[in-house]
């Protein structure tokens, strides 16, 4: 779940209804949005959340993210959203000269387990995942790759699989009938 407004505002601004909706499944939930301080992380894992991004912390206090992935082990994501190969920051609104992949590079350095990475010029579009970026950060890093941002057909989702892409986030493909949950999990469990 993403908070954002907390993106835009540099604070989480809806932790209220991301606990409720933690308390209300019985599957794990990964929330980000304004998780800029220790206090941010610590209140999302009390309230219910199995993990926590940090996404513009990664840019702007790569200390916090070390502090946090020590504090609370295996919780801390980085989540590294680019448009054409640069970071973006502060729910998108920010850019950066920082290059995705040497970020990416930073992060597994410090012990991130785990990174999540959205092609922006891609989020939404149904159009297809930017593989070559994929392949790049698996290649890179030793730790696992989610893939976010133009998944449109399930096999997309088989050819980010076979990459070596941990996972991947599907959002309008889904809404808009694209395919169903079940048959992408199917198509991903067969390939593997």
């Amino acid at each position: 779940m993403v908070d954002l407004d907390g993106a835009k505002a540099g604070a989480p601004s809806q932790s209220e209804v991301m606990a409720a909706i933690c308390r209300a499944v019985a599957v794990p939930v990964e929330v980000s949005g304004g998780m800029r301080r220790i206090d941010h992380v610590e209140a999302a894992l009390a309230y219910g959340a199995t993990r926590v991004q940090l996404g513009s912390a990664a840019v702007k206090d790569p200390v916090l993210v070390r502090r946090a992935t020590e504090r609370f082990p295996g919780a801390i994501v980085v989540s590294i959203d680019a448009r054409e190969g640069l970071v973006q920051t502060d729910g998108w609104l920010s850019s950066s000269t920082v290059r995705a992949v040497d970020l990416a590079r930073e992060m597994a350095a410090a012990g991130v387990p785990r990174i999540m990475f959205t092609d922006i010029g891609r989020d939404g579009m149904l159009t297809e995942p930017n593989y070559a970026a994929y392949e790049e950060l698996v290649a890179a890093l030793g730790c696992p790759v989610v893939a976010s941002g133009g998944v449109s057909k399930v096999s997309h989702l088989v050819r980010l699989a076979a990459i070596g892409c941990e996972g991947s986030i599907v959002g309008k493909a889904l809404y808009e009938g694209s395919f169903t949950l079940g048959e992408a999990l199917d198509a991903v469990v067969a390939t593997a």
